[in-house]
């Protein structure tokens, strides 16, 4: 579908759009999950206003797709509150490791361009990471 320069993809939960060269992940309540890219990480999350949550994975990492929908309830759950964000970091993998994802999958809150909280690997669990966003709005 295509409408005024916006695209649109419709997944079973969930839609796409592209709008202004971001794609941005509309989750079935209807709250935003941008997709980083290398291009658009600086505007988004470092020079950001407010508190961004950043979801690092990687698609040959079991562990980050079976927390995925986990994390898409979070974001419908406290979107209004915290910036929810994804990376594929896959496709910028230098970004990666300037910003020290080491291990994933890597959950991280930034504020004012810089990590307030990070839980990553064998500590992310979705009752841990709902606890990680409480701390911050």
């Amino acid at each position: 579908m295509k409408k005024k320069g916006i695209h649109y993809a419709f997944t079973k939960n969930s839609h796409l759009y592209i709008r202004l060269g971001i794609l941005v992940k509309i989750i079935s309540g209807g709250i935003k999950m941008i997709e980083l890219t290398k291009d658009n990480f600086d505007s988004e999350v470092l020079e950001g206003e407010g508190y961004v949550f950043v979801d690092f994975w990687s698609q040959g990492c079991e562990p980050c797709k079976a927390l995925m929908p986990d994390v898409h309830k979070l974001a419908e759950q406290y979107g209004d509150k915290i910036k929810f964000c994804s990376m594929d970091i896959t496709k910028a993998r230098r970004l990666a490791i300037k910003q020290k994802v080491l291990g994933l999958p890597t959950m991280t809150i930034y504020k004012g361009g810089e990590k307030v909280d990070e839980i990553t690997k064998d500590d992310a669990e979705i009752a841990k990471i709902e606890a990680m966003i409480k701390k911050f709005y």
